[in-house]
């Protein structure tokens, strides 16, 4: 049964009791041992994943970043958002003359504020909602995240650790070019190891490239986003007006507009029309990344902890999701169960299949 923080309880790893022997003191516990007498409390067998790890020398890796397909096939979803928020800056630049190119010019750099420390700083704190670690956190978060960079070979001073105030979801994330985020809930109640685990899984997506290619797609895609959300609000807007003028609406403003979007299809040879279908296969390149990053966590010797982190965060979900339904039944209702649309939009695989991917990582060799 879940404990009241929503996790499952931790088994004890100690030794199960010994059945009495012949010329051996019974065993205190055990059914036939008999009255003990009263003794200083035993302290709580430590969990098998909390341990100390050393302080060694770190053998740093020539190649600390690749760019993976992963990481390229998301970069290349984007191009259609791309071309459409290229339309929506263009069109916006036309309106300042000579002045426009220069902004053009800058809004096509702009991307390169994926990799600048400061922006970095502003995306974790406006964004992500992180701050960073406390000394008593730096304590607890600097040797395990020392532990996995030295077994990654990764110059581990080149990342920047936060945290984010939360005390009850077990979550972890990377973000930009350096971010590695975790929440206060899995700083403070997981195990060492099961600590590192996680932080190997964002390491994955850092050097794998997923962090900075999603963000910088997200980037350029934001005009094009940004002019879609408004177009749907003037279009809306314009059905609640008398008959009248939102016939008038639609000749002055969305037929010049489907105009303008045929013309846009035809110059890129369709590629815009791709947006339609764009979500669906990012979350496709989501799902995959995060299957890569367990692979890194996995590779680097946290397997069997990574696989009981996700085995706590699936007994989560479901104990939440049991509560939802219980009080869902207590007003009369019933919580509608999630579509396949749902599931092709999801970014994260379902846990069964991230243990299904870990289980050669847990087998020992022979």
């Amino acid at each position: 049964m879940p404990g009241a923080d929503g996790l499952p309880p931790v088994p004890n790893a100690g030794a199960a009791a010994l059945p009495a022997q012949p010329g051996r003191p019974p065993v205190p516990g055990h059914p036939m041992a008999g009255p003990q007498p009263p003794g200083p409390a035993q302290p709580a067998e430590p969990h098998p994943h909390e341990v100390g790890f050393e302080q060694r020398r770190a053998v740093v890796s020539d190649r600390q970043r690749r760019t993976d397909a992963t990481a390229i096939g998301g970069l290349l979803l984007y191009v259609p958002n791309f071309l459409c928020s290229l339309l929506v800056v263009g069109l916006i630049a036309a309106l300042f003359g000579g002045f426009g190119l220069v902004l053009l010019v800058l809004w096509l750099l702009s991307g390169l504020l994926v990799f600048h420390r400061p922006t970095e700083g502003i995306i974790a704190r406006r964004l992500l909602k992180l701050r960073r670690p406390t000394p008593e956190e730096h304590a607890r978060l600097e040797p395990v995240w020392r532990e996995v960079t030295i077994r990654a070979g990764v110059e581990g001073r080149n990342y920047e650790l936060w945290v984010e105030d939360n005390d009850h979801d077990l979550n972890a994330v990377a973000a930009a070019g350096h971010i590695v985020g975790v929440t206060r809930f899995a700083l403070s109640r997981l195990p060492s190891a099961q600590l590192a685990a996680v932080l190997a899984h964002e390491l994955g997506h850092h050097v794998g490239g997923h962090a900075w290619s999603s963000l910088l797609g997200y980037w350029y895609a934001l005009p094009g986003k940004t002019a879609w959300r408004v177009l749907r609000l003037i279009a809306a807007g314009m059905f609640k007006l008398p008959s009248f003028l939102a016939c008038l609406g639609v000749v002055f403003v969305l037929v010049p507009l489907a105009f303008l979007a045929f013309a846009t299809v035809s110059s890129f040879y369709g590629l815009p029309l791709l947006v339609l279908v764009v979500p669906y296969l990012l979350a496709a390149v989501g799902r995959r990344s995060e299957l890569r990053a367990d692979e890194q966590a996995a590779a680097l010797g946290f397997a069997p902890m990574l696989a009981e982190v996700l085995r706590h965060m699936r007994a989560t979900e479901q104990h939440h999701k049991a509560v939802a339904q219980q009080q869902a039944a207590a007003r009369g209702m019933r919580l509608p169960e999630p579509g396949p649309m749902e599931s092709l939009l999801s970014t994260h695989p379902e846990y069964e299949e991230r243990l299904h991917r870990l289980q050669p990582y847990l087998v020992p060799p022979r």
